[in-house]
């Protein structure tokens, strides 16, 4: 009998809603593989369209949908099929989502007799706004989570005092290596040309583009649960302390798909695609530290003359190397290239497995946020070649604070590509650079270890979280 003035128990439920493409739909149902490990009931909330494709090929999928306390359920996204559902239609997708998802959103969070308790608290992807303002609406406090590194978080809330400097927009002629001094923190090496890429935008309609997005991270400080970031203190830790000063409530569990193994003792895809397992049966013929692997990411876009450019490259080098050539990363490309012994090329792979091979001995990446930490965790050494929102900084990061890679944005000759792959294959560059990014992949994985800084943050998360089911927030 419950007695006067007693606040009743109620069982934490936590729902977790990603932005719907790739790269952060993976990373958020690591999020919520974790949460669900650590005891908490959990609804993993996507679009139908994505869930067809992880019923279809994500090894977690099959693994979670048998966990007690753990349900996927999704929703309409209003786009027709055959929309391609790309970062090109980002608008229209978070439109859709907006305006025709909304209300099966809601209906969601209202429970409405689907035998579960109430969702006592939301994860939601920053990029969607509304699904943080629909939970708090309806009494729900919600947690934003960030996919993209810390530093680039930070740059966006900066983007007033980069105005106020006249950084932002670009000076006509400006140079791109003059050092940018505004954004606390990174005055010893963020340069122009390392701002992240909406920052390059020179029309109106860009400069608009990178306000709303500058709005929308301040968006972010408004959830009433706190913020979450994949990262961890010994990445990020000076970032973290001027992000903590404008959002205290700050949690930074990354590298997360490293953690949610830590906790879980079980790794597994969440990929949207079918992944070609020939890639490492291939790996497994060739010698260690042989090979460079090479990935542009999920979302990014070469025209036909960077591919053939980054092709002579590789060639000329000499070196192995193991392509991701997914459709769609080529624009307009419908050739093949030559056949070269030593060259395998694949539309999908086991990222993770691939980078933990004996056989990989360096990544060359997009530097997109998940690609970048999981190559930490490899201790693999990257040649970045950033394109588009966080890889810009994040390159920098690599290149010239953690000093793991070499960093060769806006630079795309065959020449470059070549003395690259050397550098971060054969030379002494090569063999500090292999020193560095074994004793970064000790240190992070030390952090989701039991004790471990990720760790604790993520331990304090699950309370907090626990606390927000029992009523006492």
């Amino acid at each position: 009998m419950e007695l006067m003035g007693e606040k009743k128990m109620v069982e934490a439920h936590v729902l977790v809603f990603p932005f719907p493409l790739q790269g952060h739909v993976t990373t958020m149902l690591r999020l919520a593989d974790a949460i669900s490990y650590a005891g908490l009931r959990l609804t993993f909330l996507n679009t139908d369209y994505n869930h067809a494709l992880l019923d279809r090929f994500a090894a977690s999928h099959q693994r979670l949908s048998r966990r007690p306390r753990f349900r996927f359920i999704s929703i309409p996204d209003g786009l027709p099929g055959d929309n391609p559902r790309t970062m090109r239609n980002f608008v229209e997708l978070e439109e859709s989502l907006r305006t025709r998802s909304l209300e099966f959103y809601k209906k969601v969070l209202r429970g409405d007799g689907d035998g579960w308790p109430p969702v006592s608290c939301v994860v939601v992807d920053g990029l969607m706004p509304f699904a943080m303002d629909a939970a708090q609406e309806l009494g729900i406090p919600a947690i934003v989570f960030r996919t993209i590194s810390g530093a680039c978080i930070w740059a966006y809330l900066c983007i007033p005092r980069l105005v106020e400097a006249a950084e932002f927009p670009f000076p006509e002629k400006a140079d791109w290596d003059d050092p940018i001094n505004c954004v606390p923190g990174m005055e010893g090496y963020l340069r122009r040309r390392d701002l992240p890429g909406f920052f390059r935008y020179t029309s109106a309609a860009g400069e608009k583009l990178i306000r709303i997005v500058g709005d929308v991270t301040a968006d972010s400080l408004r959830a009433r649960g706190g913020l979450i970031l994949n990262t961890s203190e010994h990445l990020e830790g000076p970032i973290l302390s001027h992000i903590r000063s404008l959002f205290p409530l700050t949690y930074a569990v990354g590298p997360l798909h490293a953690l949610s193994a830590s906790v879980t003792s079980f790794s597994a895809s969440g990929s949207l695609w079918a992944e070609d397992r020939s890639s490492i049966l291939w790996l497994d013929a060739q010698p260690d530290r042989s090979v460079v692997y090479v990935s542009f990411g999920s979302i990014a876009e070469l025209s036909t003359a960077q591919f053939l450019e980054f092709w002579h490259g590789f060639v000329d080098s000499g070196h192995r190397f193991l392509w991701v050539l997914r459709p769609g990363l080529v624009a307009g490309w419908e050739g093949v290239p030559p056949e070269v012994d030593r060259v395998k090329m694949v539309s999908w792979v086991p990222q993770e497995e691939v980078l933990r091979h004996r056989a990989v001995g360096c990544f060359l990446t997009h530097c997109g946020w998940n690609s970048t930490l999981e190559s930490l965790v490899a201790g693999i050494p990257m040649v970045c070649w950033p394109l588009l929102a966080d890889q810009q900084i994040n390159s920098r990061l690599v290149g010239e604070v953690w000093r793991v890679g070499i960093d060769m944005k806006d630079i795309y000759s065959r020449e470059a590509v070549e003395r690259a792959v050397k550098a971060a294959m054969e030379s002494e560059t090569a063999e500090a650079l292999r020193r560095a990014a074994a004793e970064m992949a000790v240190e992070v994985g030390r952090s989701v270890e039991e004790g471990g800084c990720a760790r604790l943050e993520f331990e304090k998360l699950i309370r907090d979280m626990s606390a927000l089911g029992s009523g006492s927030h």
